[in-house]
């Protein structure tokens, strides 16, 4: 038994903040990690992304140009392990998020999806969801950090617990 999510609480005042926020976060991810991203168009999820599949690339010697898959709705990424970055806001049923092979990776990759609502029962129990939403000024963040107290446990020099 996972136990009830707990959350943590972030706020990115810079799209800089949001770039170390994803190169904190790269290191600590293995295979089999889902991280889901919520939150409106614009709110920073794939900024995040972006600057977390970098972090990882860049460990292997490689800079690369990371396009959003907004119009692909998977970006892999050879790594160790493989990264899927999944847009799924095009979808219109959870079985096509079966078609694009999610479920398998979700075991064996890093995976990075974008609009979850979408994957239905498919959703991970045991991912981490990070919500973005941007602030009454636009130019910060807030995350919302939930996930089991395993994740919470892995998370605590990237996004300290605040009481």
């Amino acid at each position: 038994m996972q136990g009830e999510p707990r959350s943590r609480f972030l706020t990115l005042p810079d799209p800089e903040a949001t770039d170390d926020f994803g190169r904190r976060m790269a290191d600590i991810l293995r295979a089999g990690d889902v991280i889901l991203l919520e939150g409106p168009i614009g709110a920073g999820k794939t900024h995040f992304a972006r600057a977390l599949i970098a972090a990882r690339l860049a460990r292997l010697g490689r800079r690369e140009d990371i396009p959003s898959p907004t119009f692909t709705l998977v970006q892999t990424y050879d790594a160790e392990p493989e990264i899927w970055h999944a847009d799924l806001y095009r979808l219109t049923h959870p079985d096509e998020a079966v078609e694009l092979g999610l479920e398998d990776a979700f075991q064996t990759a890093i995976c990075l999806i974008e609009w979850p609502e979408r994957l239905g029962s498919l959703r991970p129990g045991d991912a981490l969801v990070l919500t973005f939403a941007p602030t009454d000024d636009g130019a910060s963040r807030q995350v919302t950090v939930t996930g089991p107290a395993a994740w919470m446990a892995r998370l605590a020099d990237v996004v300290p617990a605040h009481d």
